[in-house]
C-alpha cells in the first residue's frame, strides 16, 4: 500500500513539474514580440557585455531576422536603453517589495544586495562600467533615476534603523544616504577595482558590511556578527 501511494505522489509530483513547465512556455509564446526581444536582449547583454553583443547575436539566439528586431528598436542604442531600464523597473520593483516586508534593517539590506545581484547576474559583465564608457548618455540617466529610487529607500531604512535602535541616533541621514550610494557607485569603477583583484560579490559584501559597520549601535552590531555568521558561505 505505502508503494502504490509513493508511485501514485511521485507520479502526481511529475505531472505538476510538468504543467508548471507548460504554463511557462505559453505564457512565453503569448507575450509580445518586442518584449520577448527585450527580455533576450537583456539576459545577452547582462552574461556577454553591451559591446559585445550584436544585433545578428541576438536575433540568432532567438531564431529571428534582424529585420524583426530593427522593427521594434531602430537600432542597438534604442535597444541598451529599453533593455537598461527594462532591467531597473524590474529590480525597483523587488526591492519595493522587500521593502515592504519590514523586516529588520540590517537583514533587509542584504536582502536587497542578494536581490539585485542575482538579476544582474552578479554583474559579471560589469554593465554599470560599460553603459558608462559606450553609452554615457544612457549611463546618466539610469544613474539620476538610481539615485532616487536608492535615496528613498536608504532614508527609510536608516530612520527605522535609528528607530529600532540598531542604528546610532546622531547619524546625518542625508549625508549617509548620498555617501552610501556615491560608494556604491564607486565600488563599480574597474579601474579603481579590476575584475581580476575583485570579484563584484566581493565588493558588494565588503562594502555593505563597511557601511554597517559605522552606522551600526552595539545592538546592530551584534546582529550584525551574528547575521554574517550564520549566512557565511
Amino acid at each position: 500500500m505505502q508503494i502504490e501511494m509513493l508511485k501514485f505522489y511521485k507520479t502526481l509530483e511529475t505531472f505538476f513539474v510538468y504543467l508548471v513547465s507548460l504554463i511557462h512556455l505559453q505564457c512565453n509564446y503569448l507575450l509580445p514580440m518586442k518584449e520577448k526581444i527585450l527580455t533576450k536582449a537583456t539576459d545577452l547583454f547582462l552574461n556577454l557585455g553591451f559591446k559585445s553583443v550584436t544585433m545578428d547575436d541576438i536575433a540568432n539566439a532567438m531564431g529571428i531576422s534582424k529585420k524583426t528586431i530593427y522593427a521594434h528598436f531602430k537600432n542597438k542604442t534604442e535597444l541598451v536603453k529599453a533593455s537598461t531600464f527594462f532591467l531597473f523597473d524590474v529590480i525597483c520593483d523587488g526591492i519595493d517589495i522587500i521593502c515592504s516586508e519590514e523586516k529588520n534593517p540590517i537583514q533587509e539590506l542584504y536582502e536587497i544586495k542578494s536581490f539585485a545581484m542575482k538579476h544582474l547576474k552578479d554583474e559579471k559583465s560589469s554593465p554599470q562600467y560599460q553603459l558608462q564608457k559606450y553609452y554615457p548618455k544612457i549611463y546618466e540617466t539610469l544613474k539620476f533615476k538610481q539615485f532616487e529610487i536608492m535615496k528613498d529607500c536608504v532614508s527609510k531604512n536608516l530612520e527605522r534603523g535609528v528607530e529600532l535602535k540598531l542604528y546610532r541616533e546622531n547619524l546625518n541621514i542625508d549625508f549617509i544616504t548620498r555617501i552610501y550610494f556615491n560608494g556604491m557607485i564607486g565600488i563599480k569603477n574597474k579601474e579603481l577595482f579590476p575584475q581580476e583583484k575583485f570579484t563584484m560579490k566581493t565588493l558588494m559584501e565588503d562594502y555593505l558590511e563597511y557601511h554597517l559597520r559605522g552606522i551600526t549601535t552595539e545592538k546592530g552590531l551584534q546582529f550584525l556578527t551574528t547575521f554574517l555568521t550564520e549566512n557565511e558561505n
